[in-house]
């Protein structure tokens, strides 16, 4: 099996990457990354003798074509994709630019050639703010997204979808909850309170706190894909989730507790961002008839991950200077 990672080497990417190479038999990969400021080849370096690399924009079509035609692939996974919300808010353009007209140039390179399957990974945010309307979104609920980052990624997933009927591209759309784990860059909420508390800073709470998203470990993620690539149907959609919700607020004192903060005096609040969703929610059921569970609970997840960010100072520590991870956003 010839498989190709677009964003390979982000922080979802790298941990399939692993994931696959170790667990599939007879795989060759080649990572294909833009190496921006979260796609880094840190998160690959214990394995690049296992893989192969080059270092690409998934808007660059002659690129795409030459490496499409070079490595023949059986199999297409896209993760490349601008993913923070705060970031979209501030500068929509490379947003609309990877996870628009990039999957666009993805797809224009797809119908020259004969791939077995594209699967394409999306997120639960294209489904909006759930909070209040008492239901869990199913992979036919309406797209209704908030942010500019949302609304990029429902702009691919149509796309993707459209491209499928018209020119018969064989593809599946896997749309996670928020992942967490090792690799992750410190803009995020996880990783950047983990730092933030090994530093000795506060951790950093935006408007209430009580924005309840569901928490899944990226492990999980890794096995749930690798379902859906295996047992999935082409043209259908993938929900993963893993119904571990908590709040913003939770996430965090759950961290100071595990890292032995004072919630009080450890923990600061500044305004939320603007238009903020509440809660995001999804149904599983179509992973779940594949053969999928969960393994991992929350707090498992989140003491492996504190344990994964004291151990790795060297990975994370050149990220420190990013506005993000120091906790003063420009809005």
């Amino acid at each position: 099996m010839r498989v190709i990672i677009f964003g390979g080497a982000g922080f979802m990417g790298s941990n399939f990457v692993r994931y696959l190479i170790n667990s599939w038999d007879d795989v060759q990969v080649l990572v294909y990354d833009k190496l921006t400021y979260a796609g880094r080849v840190e998160n690959l370096v214990d394995i690049m003798d296992r893989i192969k690399f080059i270092r690409g924009d998934i808007s660059d079509h002659d690129l795409l074509k030459d490496t499409l035609r070079g490595f023949q692939p059986d199999l297409i996974v896209n993760f490349a994709a601008e993913t923070h919300v705060d970031r979209s808010i501030n500068d929509p353009a490379p947003f609309i630019k990877t996870n628009v007209l990039g999957v666009f140039t993805i797809l224009e390179t797809l119908r020259k050639f004969d791939v077995n399957s594209f699967i394409h990974i999306s997120t639960d945010e294209v489904y909006g703010d759930l909070w209040g309307k008492g239901v869990y979104a199913d992979e036919l609920h309406i797209l209704n997204p908030s942010s500019p980052y949302s609304a990029s990624k429902a702009a691919g997933d149509m796309l993707i979808m459209a491209y499928g009927r018209t020119y018969g591209v064989r593809y599946k759309i896997v749309r996670p909850s928020n992942n967490y784990g090792p690799y992750q860059h410190p803009e995020k909420l996880i990783p950047r309170t983990i730092i933030r508390f090994i530093i000795g800073k506060k951790a950093v709470i935006y408007g209430d706190g009580l924005q309840v998203r569901d928490w899944l470990y990226v492990d999980d993620f890794s096995r749930a894909l690798d379902l859906a690539i295996r047992r999935g149907v082409h043209g259908e959609i993938y929900n993963v989730c893993a119904h571990n919700f908590a709040s913003v607020k939770d996430i965090v004192l759950k961290l100071a507790e595990i890292m032995g903060k004072d919630p009080y005096e450890d923990v600061v609040r500044v305004k939320g961002r603007p238009g903020e969703d509440r809660m995001y929610a999804m149904r599983c059921d179509k992973i779940k008839t594949l053969g999928w569970e969960p393994l991992i609970g929350l707090n498992e997840g989140l003491r492996k991950t504190v344990e994964w960010y004291i151990a790795n100072e060297w990975w994370w520590k050149s990220l420190l200077v990013d506005t993000y991870v120091s906790g003063d956003e420009p809005w």
